[in-house]
């Protein structure tokens, strides 16, 4: 069926959250003919549910009942007898366990074309007269259990209960009416079949709110996910154990899980449906005590043996395979080889067991083997692996594919999966704080899995569940259907889950405080955050990074103020916590760097940035106690106790250490100092005179210095003069906290200045006299004309935005396509398909061409950053080529000889990699003459992502981010982010 924008917007609420076949259909009003929940003479329909079905069924079906009292103020009656049938109903139940849904398909009257059969489907349907004495029925019939289960919750999401209801304190909007459109609404099967999430490094939060709420990982508290799970259209979990062990900590949670619906698994290193913790609190029961096959086999093998024969009439997905004791590499038995003999011997024994234990032949019982971390070499090395096992690749940890299926390998029967990572505690650091997840990031490399055929399982390892709300309903959609949830649809996508929790007034706004926050954090990790990550002397980066922060703090609050009263629990956790603390944490250690550079420079406002370093420090703790302790009542206590300041090694601190500050001795010291654009040095006092960075009058940018007290923190008595007609001179305040720091901004007058190179100072007067030089070059008109509409200018290094090429040259049906807000930019560059094949000649493959201006004849440095792109298929080693008009191409490749350890996982230039979230390929190229050129990017490898150019005669200077994109706009708009800067 067909759904318009009108359409949905005039149903119950946004379906982008996750594809509804009721979008469209679901109104609160009587406008137009449809099913009727709420009656003329009041209450609501009665719900069925037969007695007979599957107890998992039953249980959604109350919940459907109950949320339509969380609607309209009444729950609907639950019925289960057949032989007392109302005359309008609502029928929830499975085909093959509900006698009355298989009676009205047997009589003609419900038509389950292309549901029956399927894998988690569901019909929704209007029937009038369905069986003697009901005029009229909506029945919500599913393939199997979990297809009548997802019906129900889909009713539910369409009337307005979110499935962060409860979760997330999302707050239910009463309705008057309720109404569903006559017709008949499909659901399809999932692409991906089992689709799930890790509880992992859950302590301390998730492991205190736990033992506070529920008196620990109890059935009342895996009930509350089960739901969850469910109403999301998940179906996998691994359950918590890091001091866990989910069958043994309450012998319910086990049954409570097979009567959801629910598909139990383990981690990647807790085979035979054990948890860990099992073996190292009971080894002495087994053998020696030692996890190792080849010297305790009997005793390993029983234990095997008992956590499949409790889940013999379970649902599960059995991890196989073995690692070491504890999430460690698997102990050695001298070579590679006989380490894989001894992994086929322990995984043969282990379907041996399965067999046994399931009563069952193995391939009956789905499995999966995880390469994780060192398992990757036993596969490269060729060990054999049942065909009907599901081979799961995992991530790096940080979110980058390791492996996708080759063509070779894609028929096995058992197929693929993926794990991945949003929270990590391990190398190459750990993440466990808050959301860095930002969803273009997530859909870029699960969209290689789907494509690559990575799709039989996917779970993600979500550490406490929250706070990544947001990326796991994300995944999870894209886990139902990647087609609904396509790169172009991502901002369309978080806009309706704004509105399902917040309701369309803030919608807009919510939606991209959502999506900016998290991109900030990835652009660098919050625990990888140092006092110097972001420049303080260079493309004003460091100002530029808290101006974003501070941008969305300011819209953030602007929401909180306008939003009903009900709706701040849930607005506080999702978006406003997240946005407050993270832009106070950057805020904070930019505050000790700029403590540390001002001590360099002996300003007296040293001490003002080391007191600004403490209050933030302070209001960190603020933020999370008002998460723990004042939201929501306290009811999500322990959920920011997770440490996140000062790490030290790749591990949290045992608590938060506030970044260290400097303080100077300034008793003696009178007068005052200047400090330069550019440079961290300070005058009077460094022997070479200062000297601003060049201005030209293509680029337009103008440049600064700052004046600032020595010894006292008192005002300035300073004069400050040009020496030249054409300088403009603008005086405010520095980038710090002291109001005593002055920033003056030197600009020039192009209509006055004279053409070709001119030099000027400026005179700073006080107690004492400092002059600054000033460099401006004024274009030629011809000049003027060679570099109109192209990128660069006449002095320093520039950038050039990926997606600002002039020309796209697309070969064979592949070509490069923007990917929306990814990474460090508004929209990065890929090749698609993504599985197209690779291109050894690049200027005969897909490429883009850029106008650049070079401003003289020479050699120049080109950083090329792209995404942190792993080796995904052997063999492929990331290439990509760049060359200047028509010289020779250049080719630039990630995974060569001498650098393919350092890049791949773990290795030294991954891990700076990951921390960037970006990896830089450099290059050069040489202009003939000065003037206009093209830059061309060819394609060779696919799968990789391009996110920034920068352009530099001389080499880069020291930055995270590199120049700025300079955007030419009219009036006082603020910057898009802190990549680009705005030139008024």
């Amino acid at each position: 069926m067909t759904i318009t924008r009108r359409g949905m917007m005039g149903g119950a609420v946004a379906a982008g959250l996750m594809a509804s076949p009721l979008a469209a259909a679901v109104r609160f009003d009587r406008r137009k003919p449809g099913f009727v929940l709420t009656p003329d003479g009041g209450g609501v329909v009665p719900l069925f549910v037969d007695a007979a079905d599957i107890s998992g069924v039953r249980r959604a079906a109350a919940d459907l009942a109950a949320d339509i009292g969380r609607v309209t103020g009444t729950a609907a009656r639950i019925i289960g007898d057949r032989a007392a049938l109302p005359d309008r109903m609502i029928v929830v139940g499975t085909i093959g366990h509900s006698p009355l849904i298989d009676r009205m398909i047997a009589t003609g009257k419900l038509d389950v074309t292309g549901v029956t059969g399927k894998w988690e489907a569901f019909v929704v349907q209007t029937i009038a007269n369905p069986l003697p004495g009901v005029r009229e029925a909506l029945v919500i019939a599913g393939s199997d259990r979990r297809g009548a289960i997802y019906g129900a919750y889909d009713l539910s999401r369409m009337i307005g209960v979110s499935p962060w209801y409860w979760w997330a304190d999302v707050p239910v909007v009463r309705q008057a009416h309720l109404r569903v459109a006559h017709g008949r609404y499909v659901q399809g099967s999932p692409a991906v079949k089992y689709r799930g999430i890790f509880l992992n490094d859950e302590a301390p939060c998730l492991s205190g709110w736990t033992t506070e709420k529920f008196g620990g990982m109890n059935a009342k508290f895996y009930g509350r996910l089960f739901e969850l799970l469910l109403r999301l259209r998940a179906n996998y979990l691994w359950p918590a154990m890091w001091n866990n062990a989910f069958a043994i900590d309450d012998p319910a949670n086990a049954p409570m899980a097979e009567d959801y619906g629910i598909v139990m698994g383990t981690s990647h290193h807790e085979p035979m449906m054990r948890a860990h913790k099992e073996w190292t609190d009971n080894r002495a029961e087994y053998g020696n005590g030692a996890w190792n096959y080849a010297t305790n086999k009997p005793a390993v093998r029983k234990f095997f043996g008992e956590g499949i024969t409790r889940n013999r009439a379970n649902e599960v997905v059995v991890t196989i395979g073995m690692r070491g004791d504890g999430d460690v590499a698997l102990e050695s038995t001298g070579s590679l080889q006989s380490d894989v003999k001894l992994l086929e011997s322990i995984i043969a024994d282990q379907r041996a067991i399965i067999a046994q234990g399931m009563a069952k032949p193995a391939e009956q019982v789905p499995q999966v083997w995880v390469l994780f971390t060192e398992v990757y070499k036993y596969y490269d090395a060729g060990l054999k692996l049942p065909d009907d096992v599901t081979l799961m690749f995992a991530d790096d940890n940080v979110g980058n594919l390791r492996r996708l299926p080759t063509p070779a390998e894609r028929g096995r029967k058992g197929g693929f999966g993926i794990y991945f990572h949003m929270d990590m505690h391990g190398g190459p650091f750990a993440y466990q704080w808050i959301n860095s997840n930002p969803l273009p990031k997530i859909w870029e490399q699960m969209n290689l899995a789907n494509q690559y055929g990575a799709n039989e399982i996917w779970i993600a390892n979500v550490g406490d569940l929250k706070p990544l709300e947001l990326p796991i309903e994300f995944f999870l959609a894209m886990a139902w259907n990647p087609a609904d949830v396509g790169k172009d649809k991502i901002a369309g996508w978080t806009r309706d889950w704004a509105e399902r929790q917040f309701g369309a007034a803030h919608a807009d706004e919510i939606a991209y405080l959502a999506a900016r926050y998290g991109k900030y954090n990835a652009l660098r990790k919050p625990e990888q955050i140092r006092p110097d990550t972001f420049s303080l002397v260079n493309y004003r980066e460091a100002e530029r990074m808290c101006a974003a922060w501070d941008d969305l703090v300011r819209r953030a609050d602007a929401v909180n103020a306008a939003l009903r009263a009900d709706q701040r629990d849930a607005f506080y956790q999702l978006v406003l916590y997240p946005v407050r603390a993270c832009a106070n944490l950057t805020s904070m250690y930019v505050a000790a760097g700029r403590n540390a550079l001002f001590a360099e420079q002996a300003r007296a406002s040293t001490a003002v940035e080391a007191n600004e370093v403490r209050r933030r420090f302070r209001y960190d703790r603020e933020l999370s106690d008002t998460y723990n302790h004042v939201m929501a009542g306290g009811k999500w206590n322990h959920m920011m106790d997770q440490t996140h300041i000062g790490y030290f090694d790749w591990y949290p601190p045992e608590a938060d250490i506030m970044p260290p500050v400097s303080e100077v001795d300034s008793a003696d010291v009178t007068g005052f100092g200047v400090a330069v654009d550019g440079n961290r040095r300070s005058w009077p006092g460094y022997y070479l005179p200062p000297e601003l960075p060049t201005l030209d009058s293509i680029t337009r940018m103008p440049t600064y210095f700052e004046v600032f007290p020595r010894g006292a923190d008192v005002p300035l008595a300073v004069t400050v003069t040009a020496d030249k007609p054409w300088l403009i001179i603008r005086e405010g305040k520095a980038f710090g906290v002291s109001p005593r720091d002055r920033r003056y901004w030197i600009d020039v007058d192009w209509a006055k200045a004279p053409v070709g190179r001119s030099e000027a100072s400026v005179t700073v007067k006080g107690e004492q006299t400092v002059r600054v030089k000033v460099t401006a070059i004024r274009a030629t008109p011809a000049q003027e004309r060679d570099a109109r509409g192209a990128y660069g200018g006449l002095a320093g290094p520039f950038a050039v935005p990926v997606t600002g090429f002039s020309r796209a040259v697309p070969v064979g049906g592949v070509r490069w396509e923007a990917i929306p807000d990814f990474g460090r930019v508004g929209a990065a560059m890929s090749i698609f398909p993504v599985d197209a094949a690779s291109h050894a000649d690049p200027k005969a493959a897909p490429r883009l061409e850029y106008l650049v201006y070079l401003a003289e004849a020479g050699t120049y440095h080109v950083d090329l950053v792209t995404g942190p792109t792993l080796q995904v298929l052997p063999g492929r080693n990331l290439s990509v080529a760049m060359w200047l008009d028509a010289g020779p191409a250049e080719i630039a490749t990630v995974f060569t000889p001498a650098d393919a350890a350092s890049q791949d996982f773990l290795g030294d230039k991954h891990a700076a990699n990951t921390k960037d979230n970006g990896r830089t390929m450099r290059f050069t190229v040489k202009a003939d003459r000065p003037g206009r050129h093209v830059l061309t990017i060819g394609m060779i490898d696919p799968t990789m992502v391009i996110q920034t150019l920068a352009v530099s005669r001389d080499a880069p200077v020291a930055s995270y981010f590199g120049p700025p994109a300079i955007v030419a706009r009219a009036g006082p708009n603020a910057a898009d982010g802190p990549w680009q800067v705005v030139r008024a």
